[in-house]
């Protein structure tokens, strides 16, 4: 028996959602009808933070109480005005990732199960110089939103005396990302030590709030700045995104106005939508200017405690230092 269907139009594509009813979100009841739907009324704000990147998806298609699928190729199977874009890998592997080009696709991606879209920082004409860096603020234990808070708007002062512009916007849990567009001109190493460089600042700034310790175990109750989410491979979740929690919250983006007293648990599949019609994307401008990195690459050379730990997955890179907690390397050397 053929599984029920609607069809949506959305701009030039018909896009079917097979079984409508299925609940993704089950705190507030939200169908898959409901997660694609929500993707199309904020199409134009969605497709700004996506359009023209490597973007992974991360599948519930049983819902969100399942155990997510974090795709990163695209399948096979596809419709032909769907496009790709291929990325390498660490590893020196590639695959042929998602490349949003139009709304359609998002909802395509959605009636997939896709309830995360994590783009790349680059574009698909150039997929080894990022345009974006991007400020991960990711509370720890003991920590949460209002401390990020804390921390983002020491980040939006730094930015200002640097003369550049960032744009802040809930992660969909605890924390907050700021991104601001750089010029393609810088590899993923060096945007890296720019995020490196930044992070540090922050610290230094406000060093009983935010921390660049990568080892968790020295990172104590404070907010720690994830300078790591500028390595190639690694992504955040876009400015609109569902993330895959039961009462489907969004990550979504704000003023420096708006952030001063945002709670993200008013922000959700069911009060985003108004709140764009409102108000229309607030990170509109993001793409009016592209910065340069060369005052943080300064920093960077300046700075003697050289490079810091890469994620556990990646090869060991030119730089970087033992990649070992601290507490076991203190073990090993007695």
């Amino acid at each position: 028996m053929a599984s029920p269907y609607i069809e949506l139009t959305v701009g030039d594509r018909v896009v079917k959602v097979t079984n409508p009813d299925k609940v993704y979100f089950p705190e507030i009841g939200g169908t898959k009808r409901d997660l694609v739907e929500y993707y199309v009324s904020v199409g134009e704000g969605a497709l700004r933070a996506l359009y023209d990147r490597p973007t992974y998806l991360k599948r519930h298609p049983d819902g969100v109480e399942t155990e997510g699928i974090y795709q990163k190729r695209m399948p096979a199977k596809h419709p032909e005005w769907l496009q790709t874009v291929t990325v390498r890998f660490p590893s020196g592997r590639t695959a042929d990732a998602l490349r949003v080009t139009e709304v359609a696709a998002i909802a395509y991606c959605a009636n997939l199960g896709t309830i995360d879209f994590h783009p790349w920082p680059v574009r698909s004409s150039d997929v080894d110089h990022p345009d974006e860096l991007r400020i991960d603020i990711d509370p720890q234990p003991g920590t949460g939103f209002e401390e990020a808070r804390r921390v983002a708007f020491a980040v939006n002062e730094i930015l200002g005396e640097l003369g550049m512009t960032g744009f802040p916007k809930t992660s969909g849990s605890r924390g907050i990302h700021v991104s601001l567009r750089i010029e393609p001109r810088w590899d993923f190493t060096q945007v890296r030590h720019a995020a490196i460089a930044f992070a540090r600042e922050v610290e230094s700034r406000v060093p009983d709030l935010a921390t660049t310790a990568w080892w968790k175990e020295e990172r104590g109750e404070r907010v720690f700045i994830d300078y790591n989410q500028n390595a190639r491979d690694r992504t955040v979740a876009a400015a609109y995104s569902v993330r895959a929690k039961p009462h489907a919250p969004v990550s979504t983006p704000l003023t420096w106005e708006e952030l001063a007293d945002a709670d993200p648990r008013d922000f959700d599949i069911r009060t985003v939508p108004a709140r764009f019609a409102k108000l229309g994307d607030v990170h509109a401008a993001i793409d009016d200017r592209a910065f340069s990195i060369e005052t943080l690459l300064e920093w960077f050379e300046r700075d003697d405690r050289g490079d810091m730990p890469y994620p556990p997955n990646y090869p060991k890179m030119p730089g970087e230092p033992k990649r070992v907690q601290p507490s076991k390397a203190r073990d090993d050397s007695r």
